[in-house]
């Protein structure tokens, strides 16, 4: 159980610094697991319900879609903005599978690819946006309107499929892929935005 434990230096309320016991998130259920007394026999309920249905999603993934659906529905979002966050998930999911198959793999080069793609959609990176939107470690794209949501599929499916279709390998032709594909979304949004004042 020990293994699961550092010492780290916290700051208390009055203002020193007092060696506190420590663990991450797998740590603490680890040690929630080991502890005898029945007083922590709820969240051993608790652990095995979530374990249950994680071993459920795997072998029917539609389960899991589902319950993320209920989970937004309870904080409050529409049908309709829930709608475009599941169809956002499936487009970001299938680009990055196209980098994965292209030799792409560090988390690095994924984020630098991301970070393009939201400066030229949005002219701010997610980090930029993020603090824009005054959030912290949340998903940027549960704070997000309907048409965000729209305009991030866009640029995602627009560069898969420029990648895809051209065959794109490694870092830098994905980049490319990836920046021809936002300019060109980026031109449509201005021909929306014209239409629209015209009407």
């Amino acid at each position: 159980m020990y293994d699961n434990i550092v010492q780290l230096k916290l700051k208390s309320s009055d203002g020193k610094l007092y060696a506190t016991d420590c663990s991450n998130t797998e740590g603490l259920f680890r040690i929630i697991q080991s502890i005898p007394s029945k007083k922590a026999e709820s969240f051993k309920l608790w652990l095995a319900k979530v374990g249950y249905e994680r071993v459920q999603e795997i072998e029917d993934p539609e389960l899991a879609q589902k319950r993320m659906k209920e989970t937004y529905r309870a904080k409050g979002y529409s049908n309709n903005w829930i709608e475009k966050r599941v169809r956002g998930i499936a487009i970001r999911d299938e680009l990055t599978d196209e980098w994965k198959n292209r030799s792409i793999s560090k988390s690095k080069d994924f984020s630098i690819l991301t970070a393009q793609i939201s400066k030229a959609t949005f002219n701010m990176t997610p980090i930029e946006y993020k603090k824009f939107k005054g959030i912290n470690k949340e998903n940027l794209r549960d704070h997000m309107t309907d048409l965000e949501l729209i305009f991030s599929m866009l640029g995602e499916r627009v560069t898969t499929e420029i990648t895809r279709n051209e065959n794109k390998q490694e870092f830098d032709e994905c980049s490319d892929a990836e920046k021809r594909g936002v300019k060109l979304l980026v031109m449509q949004e201005k021909k929306l935005k014209m239409k629209l004042v015209h009407q």
